[in-house]
C-alpha cells in the first residue's frame, strides 16, 4: 500500500474526525480508509486514533504524528509545484487574514516584500481578532497564534510561540521581583478585561508530586484592558507586571526595555500557524506565501530586530 496514501488518508481522518467524512472526501468507502489507518498503525508500531462507536480521538503519539504529516504534505506540494510550474509565475488574488495586533506587526511587513517578489500577485490582508471563517469566507491562508481548535482546515507551524512574564527594570527596582508564580498577588499586574478571550488566566508550569503540572492564575491590578496592545504600553511605562507573547515582546526584551521575570515557572510554548481549507491543489501563489512565512519566521533575528530592516529570503528555499 502506497505509503503518501496512508498518510493522506490518516490526515484527513484526524482533521474531519471520523472515518465515514474522510472516506466520502476521497469518494472511497470508509473501510478502505480503515484499512489504511490499520496499516500505517501496524507499520509504525503505534496507536494514532482512539476509535469508539461514538466519537475518534488521536492518542498523543498521533497528535505528534499529525502535525509532522501535515508539514510533510505540504512540502511534497511544494517540490510538485516547483517541478511542474516551471518557468510559470505566480499570479492572481492572495487573500490573507491574521490577528490584528500580531498582524501589525509580523503580517503586514511582509506583504509588500512577497509582492516585490511575485509582482504578479495581488495581496488582500484581513486583521481581525474573530476567528475567521477561512473557507466560508473565501481566505485563502489564515495566520494563528496559539493553540487551534479541532477543524477541518490543514494547519502548517510556522514557529513556536512563549508567554513570558515582564515589566521595565524600574518596576522591578522599585517594587522588587516574584520568585514564584504566587508572588504575583503581591505585585499590579496587568490583565485582559473579562470580556477578553483569555478567559483561563495566565500559566505556568510548577514542580508537583509527580511531574510538572501546569496552573493557571488570575493576577490583578490596578486596571486592565481589552487590547493587548494597551498592556503591552503601560508594560513599557512601568505601569505592572505582564504577560505576553514572545512575539511582542522578544524586541524590547533584547533592548533591554523588558526583562523576563518567572521564565523558570514557564508553560511549554504553543504556535504559530498558517492554516488554510483542504485541497489537494493548492495554487502556487498560496505555496510561495506559506514558503515565505516559514522562511522568514523561521529566522530568529526576524523576533528580535522586528520585520522591516530585514531583506526579503527566498521564497522558494524549503526550510526543513
Amino acid at each position: 500500500m502506497d505509503r503518501l496514501t496512508q498518510l493522506e488518508s490518516f490526515v484527513s481522518v484526524a482533521t474531519r474526525g471520523s472515518l465515514t467524512a474522510a472516506a466520502k472526501a476521497e469518494g472511497v468507502a470508509p473501510a478502505v480508509i480503515g484499512r489504511r489507518i490499520d496499516a500505517l498503525e501496524e507499520r509504525l508500531g503505534v496507536k494514532l486514533l482512539v476509535r469508539t462507536t461514538r466519537r475518534l480521538t488521536l492518542t498523543h503519539e498521533g497528535s505528534a504524528f499529525l502535525e509532522d504529516c501535515q508539514r510533510l504534505l505540504v512540502e511534497v506540494a511544494d517540490a510538485e509545484a516547483s517541478v511542474s510550474a516551471g518557468g510559470v509565475r505566480a499570479s492572481g488574488h492572495l487573500r490573507v487574514t491574521a490577528p490584528a495586533g500580531f498582524g501589525r506587526r509580523h503580517v503586514a511587513p511582509l506583504v509588500p516584500r512577497f509582492h516585490a517578489l511575485h509582482p504578479e500577485v495581488t495581496i488582500s490582508l484581513n486583521l481581525s481578532d474573530r476567528v475567521v471563517d477561512v473557507a466560508g469566507e473565501s481566505f485563502d491562508c489564515a495566520v494563528r497564534v496559539g493553540d487551534l481548535p479541532d477543524s477541518s482546515l490543514v494547519s502548517l507551524r510556522l514557529a513556536d510561540n512563549r508567554r513570558r512574564c515582564v515589566a521595565t527594570p524600574e518596576f522591578l527596582r522599585r517594587h522588587g521581583t516574584p520568585r514564584h508564580p504566587s508572588d504575583l498577588s503581591r505585585f499590579a499586574c496587568l490583565t485582559l478585561s473579562s470580556d477578553a478571550s483569555q478567559t483561563r488566566g495566565w500559566a505556568f508550569r510548577v514542580p508537583s508530586a509527580g511531574e510538572p503540572e501546569t496552573i493557571h492564575l488570575k493576577p490583578s491590578g490596578p486596571f486592565d484592558c481589552s487590547d493587548g496592545q494597551v498592556l503591552h504600553d503601560w508594560c513599557l511605562a512601568g505601569h505592572g507586571i505582564a504577560w505576553r507573547s514572545s512575539w511582542e515582546i522578544e524586541a524590547e526584551v533584547e533592548a533591554g526595555l523588558l526583562v523576563p521575570v518567572l521564565d523558570d515557572f514557564a508553560a511549554p510554548p504553543n504556535g504559530i500557524y498558517a492554516v488554510f481549507p483542504q485541497r489537494k491543489h493548492l495554487a502556487l501563489r498560496v505555496r510561495l506565501w506559506l514558503d515565505f512565512l516559514k522562511a522568514e519566521y523561521g529566522r530568529p533575528e526576524f523576533w528580535a530586530a522586528g520585520t522591516m530592516a530585514a531583506p526579503p529570503t527566498n521564497p522558494t528555499k524549503k526550510t526543513r
